[in-house]
């Protein structure tokens, strides 16, 4: 693993993942705070040091071999924008938007509340839009559109324009899935 051969300092300052006494990588994802052995290259949780399932252990070794330092820029893209995007992009908007939409049967309000108890912040697109930090180094933002009696509601997940950086297109798909569970149960909650 090219991980092993990385100098942790490096991977610090690229990621924004911090280093703590024990030379071990530390940082949060999803609101929670990881540990990174930098000898093993191991993930456990930092509150009861227990091994998070492997989709998480992966996204995060993913991000921190990814990362390159870009300094973030909020400015927003859809999924069709990321490389390879367009291609996967009508498919992420159903397991995403789509399902955003359904399971809290297009209520703005419902999807204000949730956001806000995720301590989104309020983001200037559409009738609610809010910016959640997913890593260090990147957010992503859900927005939703109220529909009336010609168009139905709508919500999209949106991205940072340097998020490719960071994670590629595949994980950026599971980390704006991932955002979108936490939201509707969130909402249901």
């Amino acid at each position: 693993m090219k991980l092993r051969a990385s100098d942790r300092a490096v991977i610090a300052d690229r990621s924004g993942a911090t280093i703590d006494r024990q030379g071990d990588l530390r940082m949060e994802f999803l609101r929670r705070e990881y540990v990174i052995d930098h000898a093993k290259w191991t993930v456990t949780r930092a509150d009861d040091g227990a091994s998070p399932p492997p989709l998480t252990q992966s996204l995060i070794l993913t991000y921190l071999y990814t990362s390159d330092g870009t300094p973030p820029i909020d400015r927003w893209m859809g999924f069709r924008e990321l490389p390879n995007g367009l291609f996967y992009a009508q498919a992420f908007q159903g397991y995403t938007g789509a399902e955003l939409v359904r399971d809290l049967n297009g209520d703005v309000a419902a999807f204000t509340a949730a956001s806000e108890k995720l301590s989104g912040a309020a983001l200037a697109i559409g009738d609610a839009g809010y910016v959640f930090q997913m890593l260090p180094r990147l957010k992503l933002a859900a927005v939703m559109w109220a529909g009336d009696d010609e168009f139905p509601s709508q919500a999209q997940v949106l991205f940072q324009e340097t998020a490719p950086h960071y994670l590629m297109t595949e994980g950026l798909a599971i980390v704006g899935s991932l955002l979108i569970g936490q939201i509707v149960k969130a909402a249901k909650a």
